[in-house]
């Protein structure tokens, strides 16, 4: 397994990723026939992204879209603009004291995001997980969508979780700890793999509405 890249920049590279991940496990063949190669849905990472991904926590998508416009028209998404504003300000534009928080932590911590271009996989959890607020998950979410970086597996994402029953036949739906082990041997193409689950969760929820 030598000369694996780190990340993966399009979707040929998604392909080739796929194709050695079904080398490894086999289940996913047939997924890769229903779906064929998913969206990268790759976004352009930094400060912004992350707070919005902050802003939108365990709220559905049309409420942080409204918050994230209104920060926007009110020019409160850059460091800066957070520094001088009060937290009424903030609050004004759908801010909980809870986010106003998370958010002012992330100005705190002043991340150099080019520099996580450059760190180890690890290194970047590590260093936004430090932000108060920012969990493994969203950590995760921007190592994969962010840094397209090509070894992630969102263990913690509930549709990963559900999926990955389903392609491995488990009884139940496992744990973070018991799917980070059952999985293990996918690596270095987790990241292809959760690319696929997701798209699979979504095949689910289709096929369990139809009808009888």
């Amino acid at each position: 397994m030598t000369n694996v890249r780190r990340s993966i920049a399009n979707s040929k590279e998604l392909k080739a990723h796929i194709e050695r991940l079904i080398e490894i496990e086999p289940r996913f063949a047939s997924i890769y026939r229903q779906i064929g190669v998913p969206d990268l849905r790759r976004n352009e990472g930094g400060f912004g992204r992350l707070m919005r991904a902050m802003v939108g926590q365990q709220l559905s998508v049309a409420a942080a879209s409204s918050i994230w416009h209104k920060l926007e028209v009110a020019g409160l998404t850059k460091p800066q603009s957070i520094r001088d504003a009060d937290d009424e300000q903030l609050r004004r534009q759908g801010l909980s004291r809870q986010k106003i928080r998370y958010v002012r932590s992330l100005v705190e911590h002043n991340i150099d995001f080019e520099a996580l271009n450059e760190l180890p996989d690890k290194e970047v959890i590590k260093t936004l997980t430090e932000v108060t607020g920012v969990g493994n998950w969203t950590a995760e979410m921007y190592l994969l969508f962010s840094l397209g970086r090509a070894d992630v597996l969102a263990v913690d994402d509930l549709a990963i979780k559900v999926a990955a029953m389903d392609l491995l036949g488990l009884d139940a739906r496992p744990t973070p700890k018991q799917l980070r082990e059952l999985t293990a041997h996918w690596s270095p193409y987790r990241s292809a793999a959760s690319l696929l689950l997701w798209e699979y969760y979504g095949w689910l929820k289709q096929r369990d509405a139809l009808p009888v």
